[in-house]
């Protein structure tokens, strides 16, 4: 596949630190993204801890298969979707270490949600209530669940999503990165279309713009830098409450060197 990618991420207008962090890797084609909590410092030290942790664990795994895996591998997804949620297992096991040993970082953690392509295939790992979203045909869909008390209780019908949007706890998590010793890493797998883009996001950001802006944005902007950038904007324009983040990954087209093997095999093949 052919991968446009854009990211941005900023302050807002509220907060005086910005606690995401995120990070692309262009060689693994592998973007991880971020959102901390704790306060003060430790947010950001939460959040950059986890995402490096993620980073390395998986480029180390792609020079070496006998790299540690952590967690339970799940039977229902490939090899590379559970290395992935390893690498977040791992840097759940981290920051908690780190907090654990740090008393004034007590309580830091934070949101993850992370993607991995291969080929057409997409892996995602996440923890939190940064989401991941899909653009296909006009149409977007969240690819994740908020791991946050309002979420849950819309899944289980006692609150509306309406009621959850404006809800004084949405900010409450029930699954983050470092909070606890263990933690339950959900982990999924997609088939990319050429045409797709791939939305990884912070909360700063759904706090702020709705789905269907954000479709319309992603629909209507010239490329992924441009879109996330207008993304970001709007974040602020509405209020900005939040720090938000935001990585968009474009699949464009089949790569050069798999349509000239395809090609030479249609050649052959007649």
């Amino acid at each position: 596949m052919r991968i446009e990618t854009g990211a941005r991420t900023d302050l807002g207008r509220v907060r005086k630190n910005n606690e995401d962090c995120y990070e692309v890797e262009p060689a693994l084609n592998l973007y991880v993204l971020s959102d901390g909590m704790g306060g003060e410092a430790h947010g950001e030290v939460a959040s950059s801890l986890a995402v490096q942790t993620i980073v390395t664990h998986c480029r180390q795994a792609e020079n070496s298969r006998a790299t540690p895996t952590f967690g339970e591998p799940q039977p229902d997804v490939s090899e590379r979707t559970n290395r992935l949620a390893s690498a977040v297992h791992l840097a759940n096991r981290k920051v908690f270490e780190m907090a654990s040993a740090n008393p004034e970082q007590k309580g830091m953690g934070a949101t993850i949600v992370a993607a991995w392509i291969e080929g057409q295939r997409l892996s995602l790992a996440h923890v939190g209530d940064s989401r991941a979203y899909l653009l296909r045909a006009g149409s977007l869909t969240q690819l994740t669940a908020d791991h946050s008390l309002v979420a849950e209780k819309v899944r289980i019908g006692i609150m509306t999503a309406q009621e959850a949007d404006t809800s004084e706890f949405q900010s409450v998590l029930t699954r983050a990165v470092g909070a606890n010793a263990t933690v339950e890493v959900d982990a999924d797998e997609q088939i990319l279309l050429v045409g797709d883009t791939l939305l990884l996001c912070s909360d700063g950001l759904t706090r702020m713009v709705t789905d269907p802006e954000i479709a319309s944005t992603l629909l209507t902007t010239t490329s992924a830098q441009a879109a996330a950038d207008r993304l970001v904007e709007l974040a602020n324009e509405n209020g900005g409450v939040d720090n938000v983040s935001v990585i968009i990954v474009r699949i464009l087209q089949i790569s050069d060197s798999v349509l000239d093997r395809l090609k030479i095999w249609k050649r052959n093949s007649g």
